[in-house]
């Protein structure tokens, strides 16, 4: 380990890339904790106490729901553009025929998803902006009502959105690493000091028996972890071989990985927006003079709430993530265009005809492999859940949440790579 930390230190242009994005990262948790002005934010911690959504979405900003601060949504919108680019290159014939035009392609799909950004972002403000504020009972701006109070708290969250993607586009062009997950990954790990606090008063106000939930818990998550390594790293290599004549008429032989987890964290994005999105609009509807609205409002806060989970809550989250996996996987993975390659380039399956019997096989192989890592991304996901419906804890009390886990062992090992590949240059400078 020191070693490893020794050689990293060693290559100039690695310890340089790794100051900055340190630096990076501190104006980012700098920035979670300068609140919006015209804010009482005071009241917010009750608010999170009641709410343990609302607390789930503040772990992954890195707090910054929980001082109101001018980066409140984070990353959100800029993630919810992306998912939307990816869907309309499949659906767009012009956008997908963009996306092949390599680094220049993406180029203009990635400025055209910052510009997406704006007025997604813009939105997205106003409803968060009302959704905290209508759980403060109006306590938490005061005149909401008036637009020259909430027009400029929606600019300045939209701006610090749009701060926050520029300088996670800053550490993927300077630093080392992607960005914006490094940026999330901060968010996540920046919530757990304050969990770790929290549970140490407790112990001292005598609770036991949340104590040892609290380290049960601890012990699974480890657990969780592992698995997720190895269904991270987990993939299928479909052997393919390449007529060629320089071998001597025996063929070239290669492999086509197929990861378990093809979709990663984007199945489980999905699922949170549609399991969630009920119970917000509830609150908007429990007040109502409509009997009808009334009752659908607290049919969805008995049964779809995730301050209380019901089975049919758990069992709706967990079947949301695989269909979105499937969903995912059948907008990104093309067998029928990876079999036409492989034919192109004179590659066969061994004992599979090339052509639609290869698709076929590709797509078999893929929709098994989806069904595990879709089946088991989801069970991480709702693993917590369940966790804290059995407990004495509440979602606000759990050290990372099953989708925090995934993004950090996504981003952990991305990061190992990307650091590797650079020692390699290193090395590979010194020789020449």
């Amino acid at each position: 380990m020191f070693k490893y930390l020794h050689q990293i230190w060693r290559s100039h242009t690695l310890r340089k890339k790794i100051v900055f994005t340190l630096f990076i990262l501190l104006v980012f948790r700098l920035a979670a904790h300068i609140s919006v002005p015209g804010v009482n934010t005071s009241v917010l911690t009750s608010i999170f106490e009641q709410n343990s959504l609302l607390g789930v979405f503040s772990a992954l900003t890195g707090g910054s729901m929980e001082s109101f601060s001018i980066v409140l949504m984070g990353l959100a919108p800029y993630i919810n553009a992306s998912i939307i680019m990816q869907l309309m290159t499949v659906v767009i014939p012009k956008l997908e025929a963009l996306s092949k035009e390599g680094m220049e392609g993406r180029r203009q799909i990635n400025k055209i998803t910052r510009w997406l950004t704006v007025p997604l972002a813009f939105m997205q403000s106003y409803g968060m902006i009302l959704l905290l504020n209508r759980s403060a009972n109006g306590e938490l701006i005061p005149g909401i009502g008036n637009p020259m109070v909430i027009i400029p708290i929606m600019l300045t969250v939209t701006a610090g959105t749009l701060f926050v993607m520029w300088l996670g586009e800053q550490i993927t062009e300077n630093g080392i690493g992607n960005g914006i997950s490094l940026i999330i990954f901060a968010g996540i790990i920046a919530g757990m000091p304050t969990v770790f606090g929290r549970m140490l008063g407790t112990f001292q106000a005598g609770d036991s028996t949340k104590l040892f939930h609290f380290i049960l818990f601890v012990v699974l998550t480890l657990a969780m972890l592992v698995f997720v390594v190895l269904i991270a790293e987990g993939q299928r290599n479909i052997p393919i071989t390449y007529a060629t004549r320089a071998t001597g008429g025996k063929g070239e032989k290669s492999v086509l990985p197929i990861r378990v987890n093809q979709a990663g964290m984007i199945p489980i994005i999905f699922a949170i927006s549609m399991v969630t999105f009920p119970s917000v609009v509830a609150q908007f509807f429990s007040v109502s003079e409509s009997n009808m609205l009334q009752a659908a409002a607290d049919f969805i806060n008995r049964y779809l709430s995730s301050n209380n989970p019901s089975y049919l809550y758990i069992v709706l989250y967990f079947l949301l993530i695989v269909a979105f996996s499937y969903f995912y996987v059948s907008v990104t993975f093309n067998p029928d265009t990876v079999a036409e390659n492989i034919q192109k380039r004179g590659g066969f399956v061994p004992g599979i005809r090339p052509g639609s019997q290869t698709a076929d096989f590709l797509a078999r192989t893929s929709s098994y492999l989806n069904l595990f890592g879709g089946s088991f991304i989801a069970l991480v996901a709702v693993v917590p859940i369940i966790f804290t419906k059995y407990t004495t804890l509440t979602a606000g009390d759990l050290i990372i949440s099953g989708a925090g886990l995934i993004i950090m062992v996504g981003v952990i090992l991305d990061l190992i790579r990307q650091i590797d590949a650079q020692l390699v240059m290193h090395d590979y400078d010194k020789l020449y």
